[in-house]
């Protein structure tokens, strides 16, 4: 079974936002072979929705539920259509604290897993101050978590790619 395709997560397998599980969806009440395994904000009892669900909309109709903060992107000033995409209709991602979907070019990001450490070494420039300045972070400080960062620990550090000038952008989390 083909899963559905989301704009701004293109690869939820490989992130791991979606699981192979044979749980029925609290949804659709079918057990389709893959399930959501990140966050689902709802006043109702949510546990297991799938991909199909999320993706046409009507596990966020149902439990008027949402998988991100819309806060970050509204903020940023994007379309009411982009910031219901992604927050309505494409897996969320697992943060420590409150995930940050973020934007570039006047839309949301693709949302690529966590940041590997090599990547992150070669961070230099523009890019690497821009990074500093989001996280309010010093560059001693900066080095001193590279020593000792690993991919999906404490601070967990997210890949994200804009869709229109293929920058990379990278959001950080603590616990």
């Amino acid at each position: 079974m083909t899963l559905p395709k989301f704009t701004y997560h293109p690869d939820p397998l490989a992130t791991g936002a979606v699981v192979k599980s044979m749980k029925v969806c609290d949804c659709c009440g079918e057990a389709r072979g893959y399930l959501y395994s990140g966050s689902i904000y709802s006043q109702r009892d949510v546990e297991w929705l799938c991909p199909w669900c999320i993706a046409d909309g009507s596990a966020a109709r149902e439990f008027k539920a949402s998988y991100s903060d819309d806060f970050p992107l509204d903020g940023a000033g994007l379309k009411r259509e982009v910031i219901a995409e992604v927050c309505q209709r494409t897996p969320g991602y697992q943060s420590w604290r409150q995930e940050v979907w973020l934007d570039h070019c006047g839309d949301a990001c693709e949302f690529h897993g966590f940041a590997d450490h090599d990547e992150l070494k070669a961070l230099s420039g523009q890019a690497l101050q821009a990074f500093l300045s989001r996280h309010m972070l010093k560059a001693n400080l900066w080095q001193d978590i590279l020593d000792t960062y690993e991919k999906g620990g404490n601070p967990a550090v997210y890949k994200f790619r804009c869709r229109h000038c293929g920058d990379i952008l990278y959001g950080m989390d603590f616990l």
